[in-house]
């Protein structure tokens, strides 16, 4: 007598972020709405990388942030830096939003070095930078000062941002699941 098929749970992702105006916190919320609708069923929670944030219950976990003067915000990286040793078993990718310009879909984007660091830290499988946006409405002089001298717009690329998460999903299903600790 064979044992009776016991569906796999699925597979339980995190999208974390560090973001300012809400760009980035909206391209996690893409990431997160394309991993919901694979082949393959994910478990995709969303959350703003923060001291509170437990990323131990998930599988997988994707970590992005806005980039500011060249560098990951704090929250994200002090995140990295925090959770380095919780996260060593298990996938991580990574992701930076900023460039005001379509630089970030049109060449190939250096990575920076504060996000190069968190994703070393991470073990990341794979980083990517993606177009930042810069609202009319932003606040603080230097945003406002920058979409008054044409500097402002929305450079994220949804195609992009997909592809991504098709990557992500591709990976990981490939990948032997996980076993919860007996």
């Amino acid at each position: 007598m064979s044992a009776p098929d016991i569906p796999h749970p699925e597979r339980r992702i995190l999208v974390g972020y560090a973001s300012r105006g809400g760009a980035t916190a909206e391209i996690a919320e893409w990431l997160a709405e394309r991993l919901r609708h694979q082949p393959e069923p994910f478990e995709v929670s969303v959350a703003e990388v923060s001291d509170d944030l437990d990323p131990t219950g998930y599988d997988a976990v994707v970590v992005g942030s806005a980039l500011y003067e060249g560098r990951w915000l704090r929250s994200a990286s002090r995140f990295a830096r925090r959770h380095r040793h919780d996260l060593a078993d298990r996938p991580v990718w990574t992701f930076s939003s900023g460039p005001l310009d379509d630089s970030a879909s049109t060449e190939e984007i250096l990575i920076t070095h504060s996000a190069d660091r968190a994703s070393r830290r991470l073990l990341a499988r794979d980083h990517v930078t993606f177009g930042g946006r810069l609202a009319p409405d932003s606040r603080g002089w230097l945003a406002h000062a920058m979409v008054e001298g044409g500097h402002g717009g929305d450079f994220r690329d949804r195609a992009r941002i997909d592809a991504y998460a098709d990557q992500i999903a591709g990976e990981l299903s490939m990948l032997p699941r996980r076993h919860p600790a007996a």
